[in-house]
C-alpha cells in the first residue's frame, strides 16, 4: 500500500506527540516490530526491532524534557519523508553525553523515514544538530 503525504504526516506526528509525553509504548507501538531505528553517531549504531530502541527512549526521556518538535519542512516520496524539525526544551540529563544542568536547548532535527506498506515505522534514521548541542550545554558553565 502506498501511502499519502497526509497518512505520514499522521504516523510521524504521532510519533513525536508520543515522544513528547515520554511515552516509550506509544513510540514504540508506532514502529514496526523490525524497525531500524539508528541514531546517526549514536555508539550502539542502528538498532533493529522495538524492544532494541526501547533503551534508546529511556535515557532520551531521562536526559531531555519538555519535549516539543516543530516541523519546518517535509519531502516525501513513495512510502518516505524527510522531515525537518526544530526541537526544543530542557536537558536535567546527561544528553549525548553531555552535562545538561536542567539549561534550555533547542536543536535541529532530520529524520529520514520510511513506512512499511502497514503504514508504520520501518526505518527511523536521526541526525542531529550537534553543534548546536555543543554550543548550549558547554562544559565550562
Amino acid at each position: 500500500m502506498k501511502l499519502t503525504p497526509q497518512q505520514m504526516d499522521q504516523k510521524i506526528d504521532e510519533h513525536f506527540a508520543y515522544e513528547a509525553n515520554d511515552d516509550i509504548a506509544g513510540v514504540l507501538a508506532t514502529l514496526a516490530p523490525d524497525a531500524t531505528h539508528d541514531i546517526v553517531g549514536s555508539p550502539t549504531g542502528p538498532t533493529r526491532g522495538r524492544e532494541t530502541a526501547r533503551a534508546f527512549y529511556e535515557n532520551l526521556f531521562t536526559d531531555l524534557a519538555e519535549s516539543k518538535v516543530t516541523p519546518l519542512r517535509r519531502l516525501y516520496g513513495d512510502n518516505f519523508l524527510v522531515d525537518e524539525s526544530l526541537w526544543e526544551g530542557r536537558a536535567p540529563g546527561h544528553p549525548f553525553g553531555l552535562e545538561g544542568r536542567n539549561r534550555p536547548l533547542s536543536f535541529r532535527l532530520l529524520h529520514v523515514v520510511e513506512f512499511s506498506t502497514g503504514g508504520q515505522i520501518q526505518k527511523e534514521q536521526v541526525w542531529l544538530d550537534m553543534m548546536a548541542i555543543i554550543n548550549q550545554l558547554p562544559a565550562s558553565r
